[in-house]
């Protein structure tokens, strides 16, 4: 069967990656110090642990707080801003965020000139002021920095690619109700940034900052090299373009969107699978045959479920071991202190209990999730195939919306989610009063539970990725959602709080993380030190 041209354009650009990784002779690539690499990596792997968050997001994370000390000591020190990107970079490569001797020279001037173009807009912008605004305003330019140092240093062209191909598909099979249009509740422009931000939240669970930073190369093509007047517009605007972002990724209809494309990205994903196997010539003439397409398809769709199953117990231990650090912790030692002042001493079976109970709730939350079945199986080659060829007809999926609930429905609905709030909360405090929990023991339970039902339901979550049939509702799963999500919901509210208030993070950021990186820039000086006096012995 003839492949679809947008498949023809994938297999391109997957050659065009293919090459990308090739390491040309003759250029000098960075090389830091293996000792210093081993110590500074051994602390990011603590911060990892501190500052959990999914893994294709950890470098990134990295890349953030590295980049904001830096702007810090820019800012009290006055430091020069010439040389900046090469400790940026150096300091990143040993904490094993980048290969060690794969990165080209070059690499730092391409992160100079970015780092220079944030420090003009930051200067330049009206917005750049004092008060929460201007540090919300600045902490976001700095997200959207890191996006694009970490793109130049490790260029995501398999990722984009994979996104451009699914863009362009769904751009032709999601079709908006007119009732949508009419209601003015989107804009017919809106339509294709909503699918183009749906397509990077669904295939490779994008966040903001990246996402951001890729609207922006979306709507301003000029961004990666603009001219000096087109960096002033940049800068007076900067503040507006922000916003209308922030619009785009919170708008209202966004989870409809998101809802189509998470149900149907796992062909796109196992096609990248298939196409990254070895020789994409040969693969791409192979696939042309639809026995040999879904031979591929059954073989990667088995591997990443594997792969699957292992990142979910992984980022099953990490959330709770890092909810365990950066919250649990400064709330048992709370604890402990108010178990002082009220009672005079410390009940250890108290402290065991508050450790237990998160960790075995998070453990039954993980083991109770449930595989894919293997109808499921049959489904996603079903798809795969109909993405890969050219075809004259294509499916639709309609995005549309209910009508406007009265004021009675809306009070009923929520009447019923306080009551399923108050059987939840009021069940548990049932429970801990019976075994005489002391009150301080029973609130600090209620905060864990919720934070890690709230984790553990992102979890669940991110299970269902290679999912396509319809999830099968039940009397007892609606129940369940009733008595739950109220739960879930105060953790995700309670975690996005202690984001900004969280004293472990504070702490490592303030006093360990700036002596830490001067102290493995010394080692590293100093070992390059004995290297030459070793070799004048000679």
């Amino acid at each position: 069967m003839e492949l679809s041209q947008e498949t023809k354009n994938l297999i391109s650009k997957f050659n065009l990656w293919q090459d990308s990784l090739k390491l040309q002779e003759g250029v000098s690539t960075i090389h830091v110090d293996e000792v210093a690499s081993k110590v500074a990596a051994f602390y990011e792997q603590i911060r990892t642990i501190i500052d959990w968050k999914e893994e294709h997001l950890m470098r990134r994370a990295a890349i953030i707080r590295k980049l904001k000390r830096r702007f810090l000591d820019l800012e009290i020190n006055n430091v020069s801003i010439e040389n900046m990107a090469e400790p940026l970079v150096l300091e990143c490569i040993r904490g094993g965020y980048f290969p060690n001797d794969k990165i080209e020279e070059s690499k730092i001037t391409d992160v100079q000139k970015i780092l220079s173009k944030y420090i003009v807009i930051l200067k330049n912008s009206p917005e750049n002021i004092s008060g929460k605004a201007g540090l919300n305003f600045y902490n976001r330019l700095l997200e959207i920095a890191a996006c694009e140092i970490e793109e130049t240093l490790a260029p995501s062209i398999k990722e984009m690619a994979l996104i451009d191909y699914m863009f362009l598909q769904m751009q032709e099979r999601i079709k908006v109700n007119e009732n949508v249009y009419t209601r003015g509740v989107l804009k017919k422009e809106e339509k294709d940034i909503q699918i183009y931000i749906a397509v990077q939240q669904a295939l490779f669970k994008l966040d903001v900052p990246i996402i951001s930073y890729n609207l922006i190369k979306y709507k301003h093509p000029e961004w990666d090299n603009p001219s000096d007047q087109e960096l002033s517009h940049i800068s007076q605007n900067m503040y507006k373009m922000l916003n209308g972002i922030e619009y785009n990724i919170a708008h209202p209809l966004g989870k409809k969107f998101y809802a189509i494309c998470e149900k149907y990205d796992t062909p796109y994903l196992l096609l990248g699978d298939i196409l990254s196997k070895g020789n994409i010539e040969k693969i791409a003439t192979e696939i042309q045959e639809p026995a040999l397409l879904e031979e591929y398809t059954r073989n990667v769709y088995l591997k990443r479920l594997a792969d699957l199953k292992t990142k979910i117990a992984r980022a099953a231990i990490y959330s709770t071991a890092s909810i365990f650090i950066t919250k649990i912790l400064s709330l048992v030692v709370l604890e402990i202190i108010l178990a002082k002042i009220f009672s005079g001493y410390l009940n250890t079976l108290l402290l065991f209990a508050d450790v237990a109970i998160p960790t075995l709730l998070m453990s039954f939350l993980v083991i109770t999730i449930k595989p894919p079945s293997k109808k499921n199986l049959s489904l996603v080659v079903m798809e795969t195939i109909k993405i890969v060829y050219k075809k004259e007809k294509k499916d639709t999926y309609e995005i549309k919306i209910a009508r406007k609930r009265s004021l009675m429905t809306r009070l009923i609905l929520s009447l019923i989610y306080l009551i399923g709030a108050g059987i939840s909360f009021g069940f548990i405090i049932w429970v801990f009063v019976y075994f005489a929990f002391p009150v301080t023991s029973i609130i600090i339970n209620l905060i864990f539970i919720a934070l890690i039902l709230f984790t553990g339901m992102a979890v669940r979550t991110r299970s269902q990725e290679l999912t396509i049939e319809e999830e099968k509702g039940g009397f007892f799963g609606f129940i369940s959602d009733i008595l739950v999500l109220p739960i879930a919901g105060a953790g995700r509210w309670l975690s996005n709080t202690w984001k900004q208030y969280n004293a472990i993070t504070a702490f490592f950021n303030a006093l360990i993380d700036m002596p830490f990186s001067s102290f493995i820039e010394f080692l590293e000086r100093w070992r390059y030190f004995i290297k030459e006096k070793k070799e004048e012995l000679r």
